[in-house]
C-alpha cells in the first residue's frame, strides 16, 4: 500500500503520530534536544486532552525559523519550523490532523531530498509521485525517509497504541540520520 493510501486510511492516533514522527526526525535542524517532542508522543496514549496543553509547550519551547529563512524557502531548518506551526492544536479534527499528517509528510521528504543534495533523482518524480509508490531512482535519504514514514504507519495501522513505541524508536533511529548528515555538511562547509 503507498504512502497516500496509508495515509487516508489512518485513524486520528495515527494521523498525528505519522506528523509527529515526520517533525520528530527533523528536530536536529532545529537545534532541538532529542527528547523536546517526548510530551507529544506521551500525549498519544492517552485520550487526547493531553495534546493541546503539550502542543503549546512544544511550540515554545522550539526555535523559531531562522531569521533569514524568508516564508516559502527551501531552508531545512524553515520547513521543520512549519511542521511545528501547522499542527492542530484538536487532536480529534480528523480533517485537520490529516492535512497536517500529509504536509509534515511532504516537508519531511522535502528536507531529507535538500539534505542529499550531491545525488539527483535518476527519474524526475515529484515528492507527491513518490508517496504513491514511484520509488525508481530515489536518493538513498529520500528513500530512508519513505520508508520509515510507511512502516510508522503501518505499524500504528495493525498494531494501534502498542505500536507507538515502535514509531518512537524508528523516528529517534532517523534523527541520527539526519544528525549526521547536518553534521558532516557543517564539518564540509568549514
Amino acid at each position: 500500500m503507498s504512502l497516500v493510501e496509508l495515509v487516508a486510511r489512518a485513524d486520528a492516533r495515527g494521523l498525528a503520530a505519522s506528523g509527529l514522527a515526520c517533525l520528530d526526525r527533523c528536530l536536529p535542524l532545529l537545534g532541538a534536544d532529542d527528547d523536546a517532542l517526548r510530551p507529544l508522543w506521551a500525549s498519544l496514549t492517552a485520550d487526547g486532552t493531553a495534546w493541546s496543553p503539550q502542543l503549546t509547550a512544544v511550540r515554545a519551547l522550539l526555535p523559531q525559523a531562522p531569521a533569514d529563512a524568508a516564508p516559502g524557502t527551501e531552508d531545512p531548518a524553515a520547513l521543520a519550523r512549519r511542521m511545528v506551526d501547522g499542527a492542530p492544536a484538536d487532536r480529534s479534527d480528523d480533517a485537520a490532523l490529516r492535512a497536517w499528517a500529509d504536509d509534515c509528510s511532504l516537508a519531511a521528504l522535502r528536507i531529507h531530498s535538500l539534505l542529499d543534495p550531491g545525488v539527483t533523482d535518476a527519474v524526475t518524480y515529484t515528492l507527491e509521485d513518490r508517496r504513491a509508490g514511484r520509488t525508481d531512482g530515489m536518493t538513498p535519504l529520500v528513500e530512508a525517509e519513505l520508508r520509515r514514514q510507511t512502516t510508522i504507519l503501518e505499524l500504528l495501522s495493525a498494531h494501534g497504541s502498542v505500536g507507538l513505541r515502535q514509531a518512537v524508536e524508528l523516528s529517534a533511529e532517523g534523527r541520527r540520520v539526519v544528525r549526521a548528515v547536518v553534521s558532516r555538511q557543517a564539518r564540509g562547509a568549514v
